[in-house]
């Protein structure tokens, strides 16, 4: 794999050590003084997300039970941590069995005071708040940091003195559009890069696979060679063909001399 060594590359062996860990926020939490908890937020958040993809129709079906143990009075929070599931998704699998649409559901999660009875109030106000990443916001925090690590990227490229085509302009010709297409190329360890992906995520290996196929590729088969930025860390991934995966160590200054930005297309790079 084409790939830029530093202390956000993690071994498979130390990543799925801490992976299998991060059940709940308080592993989160526990494990802050080992690592970054930032860094430690996200990768609970990649392992959340695909834990409910997994399970979410699993849970589903269980739902009129979840329903009976509410109406005798446990609470949706209550309910969500007996089952290890998200709150706000707990919430709405419970009450969509009273009729309660998805649009329904949404205004109260936007504004619990907006739901009908007392007790709906409060737990939807509950839920909301206990939700880091179902709720409003967790959804601000996932947008906050994709669009830090842009903003960044821009101010790395734009600190090389290139220019760049960015994807809002793009997307007016081509379907699959990066966040950045270089006017001309650059060369990062040998390696060209004519694109340059911002990802606010952990690159672990389900993470690189899916982001490569959908959309990684497809940029490599349209603009040719570019790189992928994963802010918060990678684990090596050996298929690549083509695309440079690095961390967010490659914008910093002392790896300023990995970057070439005027060595021919037939050069090595530094």
């Amino acid at each position: 794999m084409d790939r830029v060594n530093d202390s956000l590359t993690f071994s498979k062996h130390d990543y799925v050590r801490i992976y299998r860990q991060l059940r709940t926020m308080d592993d989160v939490k526990r494990l802050s003084s080992e690592l970054d908890e930032e860094l430690l937020f996200v990768i609970y958040t990649q392992r959340t997300v695909r834990e409910v993809k997994k399970e979410f129709h699993n849970v589903a079906r269980s739902a009129p039970a979840f329903r009976r143990w509410w109406r005798k009075g446990m609470t949706f929070q209550q309910i969500a941590s007996k089952i290890e599931f998200p709150p706000v998704l707990t919430a709405m699998l419970i009450l969509r069995l009273d009729g309660i649409g998805r649009k329904t559901f949404q205004n109260f999660v936007h504004d619990p005071s907006k739901a009908p009875t007392k007790r709906l109030r409060r737990e939807m106000a509950e839920v909301v708040a206990a939700d880091r990443l179902y709720s409003p916001e967790g959804h601000e925090l996932q947008r906050q940091r994709g669009e830090m690590g842009e903003a960044k990227l821009a101010e790395w490229i734009d600190g090389l003195g290139l220019t760049y085509r960015r994807e809002a302009d793009l997307r007016k010709e081509f379907q699959k559009t990066p966040d950045f297409l270089l006017e001309r190329p650059i060369y990062v360890r040998g390696s060209e890069v004519r694109w340059v992906e911002s990802k606010a995520s952990f690159g672990d290996t389900i993470e690189v696979r899916n982001n490569l196929r959908k959309q990684l590729e497809p940029y490599r088969d349209i603009f040719g060679p570019g790189m992928v930025i994963y802010w918060y860390g990678i684990v090596p991934y050996d298929e690549t063909n083509g695309i440079l995966v690095a961390t967010r160590r490659i914008t910093e200054p002392d790896h300023a001399h990995l970057i070439n930005v005027t060595c021919s297309g037939n050069a090595n790079g530094p």
